[in-house]
């Protein structure tokens, strides 16, 4: 259990929207939102882990808070990872299209990918106690 499932819930979006490329595509460059969304970019993924939560900057101190334990934490300090290497590689102001065309951008996607997998299955479980 967490202590904000909803910002939990928040975590779990922007880890889809990292994982799915296709999402992407559709999402960030298209601007071909699902129904309930009106917007979505890089840079709100980016806003919610960066300046929302201490994720990118420790996320050991998100146990207990939106993430459950130290597993959780090695899964979201590789997803910021995997984005300040795209950030060292490219900087910041490059745009979307620019950031998942990128060979680097990979590695996002699959960090994002492995992480959602693990916390879906933990919040699922939580659901069913």
């Amino acid at each position: 259990m967490v202590k904000y499932p909803k910002m939990r819930e928040e975590l779990l979006e922007t880890l889809r929207s990292l994982a799915d490329r296709e999402y992407q595509h559709k999402a960030w460059l298209e601007s071909d939102y699902p129904p309930g969304i009106e917007c979505d970019t890089f840079d709100g993924a980016v806003h919610f882990l960066y300046d929302d939560t201490v994720l990118a900057e420790n996320p050991d101190a998100a146990i207990g808070v939106i993430i459950e334990d130290e597993k959780e934490a090695r899964l979201m300090s590789a997803v910021c990872q995997a984005i300040d290497l795209v950030f060292e590689v490219l900087g910041t102001g490059v745009s979307d299209e620019g950031y998942i065309k990128s060979a680097e951008w990979t590695m996002v996607v699959e960090a994002a990918l492995k992480a959602l997998q693990v916390m879906e299955v933990r919040s699922q479980q939580a659901v069913k106690v």
